[in-house]
């Protein structure tokens, strides 16, 4: 088994890359690479059957920890308490954490069940429903341009871990959905079909909008159908990720009762 090497420097290369994946939004996308604080989510990495390419331990932390997570990476690091806490983007700082090579050319793979998210801003509305379509067996996300970043440490730590088991592709124009090969349904709060009376295709495409606009014009274009939520209560609309959740459990059940 490999030995930690201790870092001492807060000047050390790796920590300065590290301080930017965990507090820096877009950070990922020039070093291809996610900080993953706290043993749930390193779990949930490797629960998934992916690998770190380094783990970072404070030093207080190193003795105590499980060895599966110990020696889960090929780089293993030991630093003071104090530059771990200066990593971090949490106010409780983690004791540990994994450096992962993000998946390389992830392209949008028609004929699967796929959420669409039409640029949704609020990051834990994003980490939700990216734990909803997992849970619900959706495998695909896609975000149109204007979508909060899909790997974000905000989006990661709302998502708990189920990132990894979607293929994520952001950064999507609305014609590039025509490539899905199936229906595109569209979410509204005042118009389309009711979602407990309608027949729901599946595999299919369900596009969640702007918490404040919705789905824009040239992605409602392209739907198949809108549907709409039954709210006896009277409030005017729910919450997105609330929404996203009622509409992917739909889906599950009616792809469970055909099966």
């Amino acid at each position: 088994m490999n030995e930690p090497t201790p870092i001492t420097s807060r000047d050390n290369p790796l920590l300065k890359r590290l301080r930017l994946l965990a507090q820096d939004n877009a950070a990922y996308r020039k070093q291809g690479q996610v900080w993953l604080e706290g043993d749930h989510l390193c779990r949930a990495l490797m629960a998934r059957q992916h690998a770190p390419s380094i783990a970072l331990f404070a030093a207080s932390a190193w003795a105590s920890a499980d060895a599966a997570l110990k020696y889960a990476a090929p780089k293993i690091h030991t630093v003071p308490d104090a530059l771990m806490a200066g990593i971090s983007g949490l106010e409780s700082p983690a004791g540990m954490g994994f450096v992962w090579d993000l998946p390389v050319d992830q392209v949008l793979k028609p004929g699967v069940p796929t959420v669409v998210l039409d640029r949704l801003q609020d990051a834990g509305n994003v980490g939700s429903i990216l734990r909803s379509a997992a849970a619900m067996g959706f495998t695909q996300v896609l975000a149109i341009k204007g979508t909060a970043a899909l790997w974000s440490p905000k989006v990661l730590r709302a998502g708990m871990g189920a990132h990894f088991a979607l293929r994520l592709v952001e950064g999507l124009s609305a014609e590039a959905l025509r490539a899905l090969d199936v229906p595109i349904l569209v979410t509204s709060s005042h118009e389309g079909e009711w979602l407990h009376q309608t027949v729901l295709p599946h595999p299919c495409a369900w596009v969640m909008g702007h918490e404040g606009q919705g789905v824009g014009a040239s992605v409602a274009a392209l739907a198949s159908r809108a549907v709409r939520i039954i709210q006896p209560g009277g409030e005017e609309s729910l919450n997105v990720a609330a929404a996203a959740a009622v509409c992917l459990h739909a889906s599950a059940c009616a792809a469970e009762l055909r099966a």
